[in-house]
């Protein structure tokens, strides 16, 4: 599979990695459906992108997650289809469970799982009806096995795995494909925009992600894996062994991550 001619939706496209693959595929012969929900930011991003004439804006919150049909036939009627749609939109956490108040969990879950979901089943007649389409999910490791401090994020991304294993069994008939994105630690904004135990952002950076991969360098990984049609691509640094050891060792995984106190 290549992006030449392909028309793509991205969304959480204002920042991070969402922002580093519009800028990455505006480079190769496709056409860009950028969402986020700060309309300005976008217009920031398309106009970084080469070829912006090929490129169209759409905001929403995926929060409102009822609202999705809408969305999905106003994001038809730019370019007439979608062949491929990034998942990329979400937040983050940084609390401790017994801080955590319920509405995080909630608010988590809404944005991170029922929007993503709500905005793939909204698409899907369309998938269906051209007998192809491709929905690439941004998961995390997070998403296999977790870590202190991200109790209601780790809880949404797993939900996430069992949503779109399920869609690509009951759609391989119609060609429809499904790509888990499993990002470790990303050098972007995602910890300063991480919601606290109050609901209130952390607004400061933490070691692990300031450390982690260049969001340019995932974004390149990313691409490839979704090329390739991939189940699930893990990408990261020396965490994506976590995958393995959480299959083979899970005691062993459980002990090394209490010796890092991962913030």
């Amino acid at each position: 599979m290549t992006f030449t001619n392909k028309i793509i939706w991205i969304t959480g496209a204002s920042s991070g990695i969402g922002k580093a693959i519009a800028l990455q595929l505006a480079e190769q012969n496709c056409k860009l459906i950028l969402s986020s929900r700060r309309t300005s930011d976008l217009q920031e991003v398309r106009l970084l992108c080469a070829n912006p004439k090929n490129i169209e804006i759409l905001p929403f919150d995926l929060a409102d997650y009822l609202q999705m049909k809408p969305i999905v036939k106003e994001a038809i009627s730019k370019f007439g289809k979608v062949d491929i749609l990034i998942n990329n939109g979400g937040v983050s956490q940084r609390s401790l469970i017994i801080e955590t108040d319920i509405s995080v969990d909630k608010k988590l879950v809404e944005v991170n799982y029922l929007g993503t979901i709500a905005l793939s089943k909204a698409l899907l007649p369309h998938f269906v009806s051209n007998q192809s389409g491709h929905f690439v999910t941004v998961s995390s490791l997070m998403g296999k096995f977790s870590s202190p401090y991200r109790s209601s994020y780790c809880g949404a991304k797993h939900a996430l795995h069992g949503f779109f294993d399920s869609l690509r069994l009951e759609h391989d008939k119609d060609q429809i494909k499904v790509t888990m994105i499993c990002p470790g630690f990303v050098n972007t904004d995602v910890a300063r925009n991480s919601l606290t135990g109050d609901g209130s952002l952390q607004k400061t950076q933490d070691n692990a992600t300031d450390n982690g991969m260049d969001v340019n360098l995932f974004a390149q990984k990313m691409l490839k894996a979704i090329e390739k049609e991939k189940f699930e691509a893990y990408i990261g640094k020396s965490e994506t062994l976590g995958i393995y050891l959480k299959r083979f060792f899970p005691k062993l995984l459980h002990k090394l991550i209490l010796k890092r106190e991962v913030r």
